[in-house]
């Protein structure tokens, strides 16, 4: 039988009471094969370095010329995985392929954890029996890719291991074949660094995104996905018989909202196509195509400021359906959402989901996207200050705001004086966008302590008025906002959702899931000085409202899980005059919808049916259904926050001539 003999120059990290031994790489044998005879073993040269988080290991052309080491490819057959042996696979043999997780030597055996992507199972020698195999053990080092065969056996009853879905069985290793080893430093280790994951950072994690993937968490988060895209094709097609359509990434440029990313045309010099940011109008023009049920995995693409939720890529979960009104989009969509999160986390989910106006949102919480796993709801006081002589108050009053306050139980026995005029929360507030942060604590014997002129303003009918709205009792913080009522909506929100962490009122085992609806049509733009989509421009009005558009309510809605948006959708204008006017109301000109959207027109004048649809982020989903902390954690090749990708390396510069086929040249191009 052909052996090969590899000679390594090594810095693994290990003990130094390791002793150095030979690698010996067998060729592939039947299992039938009997056992193979001890090989001749030649000395080499290995050196260790020990250190809990890097492996290095090389392997010298000139050992490998000194020893006739040829590179050979080797496709193994392996007969079992690791993670789904058992006990009644006790006295099978078997062939296992996969990489060295743990290595440890113990009483003269040699143990070895390998992985496979089903899981891990421990290895053992015997020396005695199969010493080749023994020494190739030795010389296994972590994340070195190998083929084992053995016997499965029990583990000795005091070695059981029921952390491991196969701890209480083992491989008695007979031989070991070394498919490839790692020839560069590993700059984390992959089976123990779960339990250091804040220890490794994520540009290096990004950087070595094929290591890091071999991770059982990051491993377990990219399968969870597959499933959820899984269940959702299977639900949709099986279920309800909606059909997949892919639509068109080179598309044209609709300028609204976030920016574009541009793809210059060869074919056609001095044009270009953007990369969608949605396929928004492809599938409007499908409904008009006569198909009644659309979905799409879709990629999408939007050339923004990045944060843990958001990729210049991104996928999302799109739908579009015919001839179905509000109440039944909204019921198939709960049913979706409802089979995702029992199949995936076993959780049965309020059957209706509760719903909630933008309006009462809004009032009650500052956010269109409210976080109900806890109270704190935001009161608005400005009645109370009418004819306040805080000036503050009265200032805003008078020139039309608003002052809205948020009570926080016992937080006037947490929070000082002092806290509240520079600590965290005060930062917070102006961080909001917040001039200050009035306060008022309610003391002992139900009176009220804080700034001077705000306590002094108040007579007995306010403070009694200002306590019942809150139910406010001893002990407990009111906090203050005063301004237009979108900033003070901004600085409460911000300041219910920090509260609560830092309190301990998020009960991190609820589940809080809810519609919001009657959404604005449109919200002003105060930089650009007019009014602009708040959700897109083809969201379908309020019938009710069609007399005064600019201030209808939008046949809109939003589902929002634990404090942020999965998804989001609408009824849709599917005749010509109606989205005319809203075109007008967004001061697009005839002339710009035209060159724009006359396509989407042209088709609204051929038999558009009344449709709506759905997009989730699916991104965004599955990170909440993981326990991720960003969306990078659940897509397998993502960019960073600066838009880059750490593994490729991109964006990057391309070849000038690539440029010239464009009629295009960079700016040091032209310097040069």
């Amino acid at each position: 039988m052909a052996a090969l003999s590899l000679t390594l120059s090594t810095s693994l990290h290990f003990p130094k009471s390791l002793r150095s031994l030979p690698l010996l790489a067998l060729l592939r044998r039947p299992l039938s094969a009997p056992p193979m005879p001890l090989l001749r073993r030649r000395p080499i040269s290995i050196t260790r370095s020990f250190s809990s988080t890097s492996a290095t290991t090389s392997v010298s052309d000139t050992e490998k010329a000194k020893f006739g080491v040829k590179e050979r490819l080797e496709w193994v057959t392996r007969t079992a995985l690791c993670g789904e042996l058992g006990e009644g696979d006790v006295g099978r043999r078997v062939r296992l392929c996969g990489w060295v997780g743990l290595h440890r030597v113990h009483g003269g055996l040699t143990f070895i954890n390998l992985r496979d992507h089903s899981g891990s199972v421990q290895a053992t020698t015997l020396p005695d029996k199969f010493p080749d195999a023994h020494h190739m053990a030795n010389e296994l080092r972590l994340e070195y890719v190998v083929a084992l065969e053995g016997l499965v056996q029990l583990r000795p009853s005091e070695s059981v291991n029921e952390l491991m879905k196969t701890g209480k069985i083992e491989v008695a290793v007979e031989h070991v074949q070394v498919l490839n080893v790692v020839r560069s430093k590993l700059p984390f280790l992959v089976t123990t660094s779960n339990e250091a994951k804040d220890a490794v950072k994520e540009e290096i994690r990004l950087r070595h995104r094929c290591l890091d993937l071999r991770r059982h968490q990051m491993n377990s988060n990219i399968l969870l996905r597959h499933k959820v895209v899984k269940l959702i094709r299977r639900y949709l097609e099986d279920a309800h018989n909606f059909v997949e359509i892919e639509t068109p990434i080179l598309c044209r440029s609709t300028p609204e909202g976030a920016r574009d990313y541009l793809v210059p045309s060869r074919i056609q010099p001095g044009t270009f196509y953007a990369l969608p940011q949605s396929p928004q109008l492809y599938k409007q023009m499908l409904m008009v195509s006569g198909f009644d049920k659309y979905y799409q995995i879709a990629r999408c693409f939007r050339d923004e400021d990045l944060r843990a939720d958001r990729q210049p890529e991104f996928t999302q979960l799109d739908m579009e359906l015919a001839f179905v009104p509000l109440e039944e989009m909204l019921k198939l969509n709960e049913d979706l959402i409802r089979k995702v999160f029992l199949e995936v986390k076993g959780v049965d989910l309020p059957n209706p989901f509760p719903r909630l106006t933008y309006a009462e949102a809004m009032s009650r919480f500052g956010s269109d996207r409210p976080d109900l796993r806890f109270d704190l709801e935001l009161k608005d006081v400005s009645d109370v200050f009418l004819s306040t002589e805080f000036k503050v108050f009265a200032d805003t009053l008078a020139s039309g705001g608003i002052v809205k306050a948020l009570c926080v139980p016992s937080g006037a026995n947490i929070y000082s004086n002092t806290a509240l005029k520079k600590g965290d929360i005060y930062n917070l507030a102006i961080r909001s966008g917040a001039k200050g942060l009035p306060f008022l604590k309610v003391s002992n014997d139900g009176g009220l302590e804080g700034p001077p002129a705000l306590v002094s303003s108040l007579g007995p009918a306010q403070k009694e008025n200002l306590l019942s709205r809150f139910s406010a009792a001893a002990g407990d913080l009111i906090l203050f906002a005063a301004g237009d009522l979108k900033a003070v909506n901004r600085t409460l929100d911000q300041l219910r959702v920090w509260l609560a962490h830092q309190l301990g009122l998020v009960d991190h085992s609820g589940h809080s899931i809810l519609w919001v609806t009657d959404f604005p049509m449109f919200e002003w733009n105060d930089s650009e000085q007019r009014l602009e989509a708040l959700h897109h421009p083809f969201t379908a009005p309020n019938p009710e409202d069609m007399e005064d558009l600019s201030s209808a309510r939008a046949l809109a809605y939003d589902m929002v899980y634990n404090g942020v948006e999965v998804g989001g959708g609408s009824l849709r204008i599917y005749k010509r005059k109606v989205q005319e006017r809203v075109f007008e109301i967004l001061g697009i000109s005839p002339v710009q919808a035209e060159a724009k959207f006359g396509y989407l027109l042209e088709a609204f004048d051929m038999g558009a049916p009344p449709h709506g649809g759905i997009a989730y982020g699916l991104d965004r989903l599955v990170m909440l259904l993981a326990g991720a902390n960003s969306i990078r954690d659940v897509i397998a090749f993502p960019k960073t926050t600066t838009a880059q990708c750490a593994l490729t390396h991109s964006p990057s510069q391309v070849d000038p001539q690539q440029l010239r086929d464009l009629a295009f040249s960079t700016d040091t191009q032209q310097r040069e």
